[in-house]
C-alpha cells in the first residue's frame, strides 16, 4: 500500500514539475523546502530541520526538561493552588490566523466546529473534566501587541476570555503561540531581516507571558502557513516561510542557554531560562508546505485553503490547521498527561467511523484539485488522510 502511494506521488510530482505543470502553477509553489524536510540542507546558509543538526527531534536534554514541566502540570484553583476541582488552562496567543484556526474568526465563543477547539470539544480522547481550552488570540493582534507587559491584550484576555468562564491567570499552564507582523520588507540573509525581529519579539512574548501567567510551564510555537497565493503585502512569501527560522532560533536559544549553565547565548532571543523568567518552549505543529508540492507527510496548501487575500485561511485551511493541532496535542509526550482523558494519558481510541470521517475531511480538497497540480494536491491530501487515519487506528 505504501509503495502505491509513493508511486502515485512520484508520478503526480513529475507531472507538476513538467514545463506545462510549472506554467500553470502561478502561486502554487515557491520552490522552497519545508524546514522539516530540509534536514541538514540549507536555505541561504541557514540549516534546516525544526531542531538542531537538521533533525526534527527535540534534543534529549531539552525533552527531559519538557517532560518534567509536563509532569508538574496539575489542576489549580483560581488562586493557583492545587485542587482536584481546579483547571488546567491551555491558552492561544496570536493574531487573526491564530484565532481563525484555534476557535473562530471573531475570537469569541462558540468556536467553529472545524477549528481546533471545535474538533477538540467533541473528541472523546480529550480531557473534558479538568482541561479548559481558551482562545486568547484575536484579529489584528500582531507580535508587537503581545511583547510588552503593558500591552492591552493581556487585560483583554483576563477580562473577556478567562473571567467569564470562571478562570484566572493563575490557572494558565500551557499555551500555543503563533504570531507574525504585517508588512515585512527585509528578507534573510540581511542582518536587519524581519525574521530576526520576530525572534526577538517572541522571546519578549514568552517572558511577558510568564509574568502574567506565573504558573505557565509549556509554550508551543508555530510559524505561518503557506503564503504563496498572497495578493497583498500583509505577510507574503518568503516572509511566511522565514518565520519558521524565527521559531527554530528561539527554541534553539533556550536549548543552548540551558546547556551553558543558564547563561544566555543568543542576544536576539534574550534570557530564556525556564528555571526563572521563561516557560519551557518547543515547536508545536509546523504548518508550512510549498503550496501544491506535497510535503514528506503529504501536506499541501490549495488556493481554496486560503481566503481571497491568499493570507488568511479559509474554512478548509482552518480545518487543516485545527486537525494538525489536535494531532499534536493528542500525541505529544509533553501534553498527553494533562490533555488526554484517562489515567496516565491513556485515552479511548477513535472508532472506525471517526477515523473514516477524519479521512474524508482531510481528503476533501482532492475534489477541488484539477490538472497536473491538482493531481499532486489530490495525491498529497489523500496520502495525508491515509496516514493520519491509520495512525489513529493503531
Amino acid at each position: 500500500m505504501k509503495g502505491a502511494w509513493v508511486l502515485l506521488l512520484a508520478v503526480a510530482l513529475a507531472l507538476a514539475m513538467s514545463p506545462a505543470g510549472r506554467a500553470s502553477a502561478g502561486g502554487s509553489s515557491t520552490g522552497l523546502t519545508p524546514l522539516n524536510d530540509l534536514g541538514a540542507g540549507t536555505y541561504l546558509g541557514f540549516q534546516g530541520g525544526l531542531y538542531e543538526n537538521g533533525t526534527n527531534a527535540v534534543p534529549a536534554g531539552h525533552a527531559a526538561a519538557g517532560l518534567a514541566q509536563a509532569a508538574a502540570v496539575q489542576p489549580l484553583d483560581t488562586n493557583g493552588a492545587a485542587s482536584a476541582t481546579g483547571k488546567v488552562v491551555l491558552l492561544s496567543v496570536g493574531m487573526s490566523n491564530t484565532t481563525q484556526e484555534f476557535c473562530s474568526g471573531n475570537s469569541a465563543l462558540p468556536c467553529s466546529s472545524w477549528t481546533f477547539m471545535g474538533q477538540a470539544a467533541v473528541d472523546p480522547r480529550v480531557n473534558h473534566e479538568t482541561l479548559a481550552v481558551v482562545n486568547g488570540a484575536a484579529g489584528g493582534q500582531s507580535a508587537a501587541t503581545w511583547d510588552e507587559l503593558s500591552d492591552p491584550n493581556y487585560d483583554r484576555v483576563r477580562d473577556t476570555r478567562l473571567a467569564p468562564q470562571g478562570l484566572s491567570e493563575q490557572q494558565v499552564q500551557a499555551a500555543w503561540v503563533k504570531v507574525a507582523n504585517p508588512g515585512p520588507n527585509s528578507s534573510l540573509p540581511s542582518p536587519t531581516a524581519d525574521a530576526y525581529t520576530l525572534e526577538t519579539q517572541m522571546g519578549n512574548i514568552v517572558r511577558v507571558m510568564k509574568m502574567r501567567y506565573p504558573n505557565l510551564r509549556l509554550v508551543f510555537l508555530s510559524s505561518r502557513i503557506y503564503a504563496g497565493y498572497a495578493t497583498t503585502t500583509l505577510n507574503p512569501e518568503p516572509y511566511a516561510y522565514q518565520s519558521g527560522f524565527s521559531v527554530k532560533w528561539l527554541v534553539q536559544a533556550q536549548v543552548d542557554q540551558m546547556r551553558n549553565n543558564g547563561v544566555p547565548v543568543d542576544p536576539r532571543a534574550g534570557d530564556l531560562n525556564y528555571g526563572g523568567g521563561a516557560p519551557w518552549v518547543a515547536w508545536g505543529p509546523y504548518l508550512w508546505a510549498d503550496g501544491l508540492v506535497p510535503r514528506s507527510d503529504g501536506l499541501v496548501w490549495l488556493q481554496a485553503d486560503l481566503q481571497p487575500d491568499g493570507t488568511h485561511p479559509s474554512p478548509s485551511g482552518q480545518e487543516k490547521v485545527g486537525t494538525m493541532l489536535l494531532d499534536f496535542f493528542t500525541s505529544s509526550p509533553f501534553v498527553r498527561s494533562w490533555f488526554l482523558a484517562g489515567v496516565g494519558g491513556r485515552a479511548e481510541a477513535p472508532s472506525i467511523g471517526e477515523a473514516s470521517s477524519a479521512r474524508a475531511r482531510l481528503a476533501r480538497d482532492s475534489a477541488v484539485a484539477t490538472g497536473a497540480l491538482g493531481v499532486v494536491a489530490a495525491a498529497g491530501a489523500a496520502y495525508l488522510a491515509f496516514r493520519r487515519a491509520r495512525a489513529r487506528r493503531l
